[in-house]
């Protein structure tokens, strides 16, 4: 949808010598916003022509004839524009054109929430924002929210918040669930340091027994310790002790209908990483079995006595300890026959299916010293990948590296060390190499979570993010499309300032290298000068706000010629200024010869016309 915009034609209306007051409404499809390009404009004092966004709680400016200049591109955030144009001119109307066309509104790109992180499909309405929390944080909201199709594009809920996981505490009708290790506290918080001490009680109903899988665990051997005991306190009978055990691959079983878990830790160089796994079954089935990074096959899902389970692991694994198919045996005490087996990732491979998982060495272990690790992923010819780097907590000795490409000669996409949030990459092409090197000789080596990273074979589009319009000003692109190396730069509406990197460039990876800056309107005015030969004072003294009032005097000898104070003003378009401009201080000797002067002037002048008149009289 597009049209053009002009100014009547004043031959055409009843009396072209006359006032004109006219309103031009466009209205487009809700999800749509209206762009207008000032093609011409050329008005007079006496003719206003003002640009209303409507739609919202309340219409707004988004300019009048003061701010517009041609080829400036106004866009409203809303689907209606009102175009409203006044003169009090009785001849010689001005004249003014303007193109109008529909564009696709968007949600505000969503905030990440601190400790977490968002994943967007689409900014436009039906895009949706996927929110997660990192390891000891949970989501207390909305996971996932979608973009609405209103007259203002907005997202369906507002953004979630990631609380800490709490430590400790009563579950009550335990179901299935996780224990996650919580944030140690700041040492600078307690006395005694950043110790933690925490303690779950885990309570299924009444027959029912707990099975508890040990997902995920890095302790501190010296700082650290997880018990886990077979009862409802700190007396029951022990399952495991980290100080005297190894940690369990196939997880436990409790006697009753309780589980006790304790948890002691102190801040030390390795961090702490805690995930175990708990469900509850009944007397009369086995547990549901859990096979981390792989799958299972069942001849009854509610794993009743004789059931038979298969296990695969997934791409990138192998399997490891344990049986590739169990069993659940014996009437009296269902249990199954074998133990479930064990995925571990490999260090290296080639990958050609459509998505699939890349995991550090040794995964969900730590990886060791001296590994150098390859693997090669390929998609489709005519297809790209893009890389999910999920989880990245790898030491500062040694180094991932991504290559856009089918070897280790290939462009290097990016290079990382230490630890890092979650962030995407997309090749350039069909195939991507990934190489992972830990230091085989470093003497300060500690455990390390590792990396986990998601590929899936994507649509090629070798551009960057569209992104939304910033509210009160527009953006130039040096590029048709956003492809790579394409730069942005903003510009804000005359009585706003810019926040943020006015220009932004499409890096390689086909991220942003910044967030779009904000422009946000100017509250206060220039600073309006000292006065010379005189001095001024300012209330209140902090900068130029609108309110501030300044007080003008002048030093012995001199006259003030102007106002004695100004005040700045606030206006709804443009900038504040101030009431009026500064005055002066004049030397007072030189304003009475000043004065004089021109009387002196004046009189002559008097009688020289008086002299002419009375010549032209007697002629």
């Amino acid at each position: 949808m597009e049209g053009i915009v002009e100014s009547p034609d004043p031959l055409s209306s009843s009396s072209p010598f006359s006032p004109l007051e006219c309103t031009y409404s466009i209205t487009v499809y809700l999800g749509y916003g209206v762009e207008i390009q000032v093609k011409k404009v050329n008005l007079s004092k006496e003719e206003s022509l003002t640009i209303l966004e409507l739609g919202g709680t309340a219409p707004e400016l988004l300019a009048n004839e003061t701010l517009m200049s041609e080829g400036q591109v106004i866009r409203s955030s809303t689907n209606q524009v009102q175009i409203h144009y006044k003169s009090l001119k009785q001849a010689n109307h001005g004249v003014f054109s303007f193109h109008y066309q529909a564009f696709l509104l968007s949600c505000s790109f969503p905030l990440s929430p601190e400790s977490g992180g968002v994943t967007v499909t689409d900014i436009h309405p039906g895009g949706q924002a996927h929110f997660h929390c990192d390891p000891g944080f949970e989501v207390r909201g909305h996971e996932v929210a979608t973009c609405l199709n209103t007259t203002r594009p907005k997202w369906s809920t507002p953004e979630p918040q990631c609380v800490a996981v709490s430590c400790g505490g009563w579950i009550r009708n335990a179901s299935v669930g996780r224990i996650l290790s919580p944030t140690l506290p700041s040492a600078s918080n307690h006395s005694s340091g950043s110790n933690l001490s925490c303690h779950w009680l885990l309570e299924a109903k009444e027959g029912h027994r707990l099975h508890l899988h040990f997902e995920r665990v890095a302790l501190d051997e010296d700082n650290d310790k997880l018990i886990v005991r077979s009862g409802n306190s700190s007396t029951a009978p022990l399952l495991f002790d980290s100080d005297l055990d190894d940690i369990p691959e196939r997880g436990f079983v409790s006697e009753g209908m309780s589980l006790y878990v304790e948890l002691t830790a102190d801040s030390s160089s390795i961090p702490l990483l805690l995930a175990l796994r708990y469900e509850a079954f009944d007397g009369e089935h086995c547990y549901e079995p859990y096979l981390p990074h792989g799958n299972f096959s069942s001849s009854d899902i509610t794993f009743p006595l004789g059931t038979v389970v298969t296990f695969s692991c997934s791409p990138g694994f192998i399997m490891e300890q344990g049986s590739g198919v169990m069993e659940c045996v014996d009437p009296n005490d269902p249990h199954w026959n074998e133990s479930e087996p064990v995925c571990r990732a490999l260090c290296g491979g080639e990958l050609t299916d459509t998505v699939g998982t890349v995991l550090s060495p040794d995964w969900p272990q730590s990886y060791s010293k001296g590994q150098d690790c390859v693997w090669q992923i390929r998609v489709s010819e005519d297809k790209r990948i893009e890389l999910d780097i999920q989880i990245l907590n790898i030491r500062h000795n040694d180094i991932l590296t991504l290559f856009d490409g089918h070897d280790l000669t290939s462009h290097v996409i990016g290079q990382y060390l230490g630890s890092r949030e979650r962030f995407r990459v997309v090749s350039g092409g069909s195939e991507v190499t990934i190489q992972f090197q830990s230091d085989p000789d470093d003497s300060t080596f500690i455990l390390s979570q590792g990396f986990l990273i998601h590929y899936r074979e994507v649509e090629p589009n070798d551009t960057c993010p569209a992104l939304p319009q910033i509210e009160f000003g527009w953006s130039s692109s040096s590029h048709p499309s956003l492809v790579r190396g394409s730069v942005l730069t903003y510009q804000c509406q005359p009585g706003y300032d810019i926040v943020g990197s006015d220009i932004i460039t499409c890096q390689w990876d086909l991220s942003w290298s910044n967030n779009p800056p904000t422009c946000v309107k100017i509250q206060q005015c220039p600073d309006p000068g000292e006065v010379v030969n005189g001095a001024r004072s300012v209330h209140p003294e902090s900068g130029f706000a609108v309110g501030t009032v300044v007080r003008f005097t002048c030093n012995q000898g001199y006259q003030l010629e102007g106002p004695n104070q100004i005040s700045c003003h606030g206006r709804d378009t443009g900038m504040p200024k101030w009431s009026d401009r500064s005055p002066k201080c004049v030397c007072e000797y030189m304003l009475f010869i000043f004065v004089h002067m021109m009387r002196y002037v004046r009189d002559c002048l008097s009688k020289l016309i008086f002299y002419q008149l009375t010549i032209l009289t007697r002629s």
